[in-house]
This record gives structure tokens, sequence and C-alpha cells, in this order.
């Protein structure tokens, strides 16, 4: 009986080791973790990391934009920015052409900054023990599923 019942249990919906989410959350939380020393020496936290990568591809950005890109809502960004803005790296301005835009660009500082955050992605990936073409496929796996879920995939009940 004791066997049947560990039998059936491999095929339980609700074990933690068949679910998707866990993965995901366990994986983010240990990346975050281990780009936390490296970034430190930049002076930046991992979402304010995530909002230069944004800043150092394109400038400036809207508020708007930049929640878009980074998946986050103005709630959580306002206060990410005002921060950065109060460390000097960013600057929030109302756009002329829209005053309801907030507009947030690079400070001479914050762009400086690129040049010192040009060997993360490398510390990092020697960080993760994953060769080039492997950690590859896992971003682009990662890169297909968070498209899927931003493009509307809901649970339907």
């Amino acid at each position: 009986m004791h066997g049947e019942r560990e039998a059936g249990m491999d095929k339980d919906p609700l074990r933690l080791d068949r679910q998707v989410c866990f993965p995901l959350y366990a994986a983010s939380n240990l990346l975050t973790r281990l780009y936390r020393p490296v970034l430190a020496e930049l002076g930046l936290t991992y979402p304010q990391y995530l909002v230069m990568l944004v800043l150092w591809e394109t400038r400036p950005h809207s508020v708007g934009s930049l929640g878009a890109a980074l998946h986050l809502d103005s709630g959580t960004l306002t206060p990410l920015l005002k921060r950065m803005e109060t460390a000097g790296l960013v600057t929030r301005a109302r756009d002329a052409g829209d005053e309801r835009r907030v507009m947030i660009d690079l400070t001479e500082q914050g762009a400086a900054l690129r040049e010192a955050a040009a060997s993360v992605p490398e510390t990092l990936a020697r960080g993760l023990e994953l060769s080039g073409p492997a950690l590859e496929a896992l971003r682009d796996s990662v890169q297909a599923l968070v498209a899927a879920l931003a493009g509307g995939a809901s649970v339907d009940r």
C-alpha cells in the first residue's frame, strides 16, 4: 500500500518538483544573489542595473516605456527612479511635448558607469559555470517564456 501511495505521488500535480513556477522563482532569487556583490561594486542594485541596461541602449525613455521594457509597473519603478536620481545616475523631467509623461535620461555619471559595468555579464557567466551556447539557449528559452506570458497568457477558470 505504501509503495502504491508513493507511486501515485510521482504524478501528483501539486508536488513542488512538478511546478514550472518554482524553479523559475528559485533561479531568479539565486541569480539576483549572484549579481548582488558584483553590482555592489558599481553602487547598483539589480533593478537599478536593469534600468541602466535599458538606458545605455537607448535614451531618453519615458517611465512608461521603461516599465514596458522591464515588465514593471510605475508604482514599482517610480521610487526606484527617484533613488537613482538622488544617486546622480539619472534625471527625471516632464516631457515638453506631453506634460503627463516623465522622461528619464542618464546623467554623465550614469553614462560613464557603462564602461565599469562592461565586465558584469562575463563575470556572471563565469559564476554560472555555463558555456556560451548553453547560456544563450537558456536565455532564449526564458525570453520565449517571458514573451508568451507578456503576450497575454492567461489562466482560464
